[in-house]
């Protein structure tokens, strides 16, 4: 069980609308530009206790992993990187959740290739709204920054001249839309 937030959501578990959400992630490339992604398969849920006590949890497929190029996706769901074919999926689960109002902190584990580290994702609330004859739906935008060395993504790849062709630092990005289960 986690802190109480203040944001007016309705007691009850919060499914992820995954046609109405992203997850995405950009990481520095060559040291001049960024290379952006997303995973297009992931679920999860927000759940919001009668006493406004809340926790959340996600699964992210990592074989759905896309930057718009097939030979880069190729090479991340490899044992270079993500190694798919032993972890297939990245988890999060909360631990807590800080702050008032309508912007707060949510920390909790988060796993990848195996290796679980705590997180602490900066969120936005953006709101609920009645949605379109299903019921309520609430929005957050959450980012935080993490180490890919420290996640067993430890490839190096050095340049001639210093600096390297992938950055440590990973920004995730978060946009989610979330539904009221009856």
């Amino acid at each position: 069980m986690t802190n109480a937030i203040a944001t007016g959501l309705t007691a009850g578990t919060w499914a992820i609308d995954p046609s109405h959400s992203t997850v995405g992630f950009s990481v520095r490339h060559l040291m001049v530009s960024k290379v952006r992604g997303r995973f297009t398969d992931f679920d999860g849920s927000l759940v919001i206790n009668a006493d406004g006590t809340a926790s959340a949890q996600a699964e992210i497929r990592v074989d759905s992993l896309t930057t718009d190029n097939a030979q880069r996706d190729g090479h991340l769901r490899t044992a270079d990187f993500f190694h798919v074919e032993d972890f297939p999926v990245m988890t999060f689960k909360s631990t807590a959740f800080r702050g008032e109002g309508s912007d707060f902190v949510v920390d909790g584990e988060f796993t990848v290739r195996g290796n679980t580290k705590p997180v602490s994702l900066e969120v936005e609330f953006l709101g609920v709204n009645p949605g379109m004859g299903n019921g309520p739906v609430a929005g957050f935008e959450a980012k935080t920054v993490v180490s890919r060395r420290e996640f067993g993504l430890d490839i190096d790849m050095p340049l001639p001249d210093g600096g390297a062709v992938i950055g440590d630092k990973i920004t995730l990005t978060l946009e989610i839309e979330v539904a009221l289960q009856s």
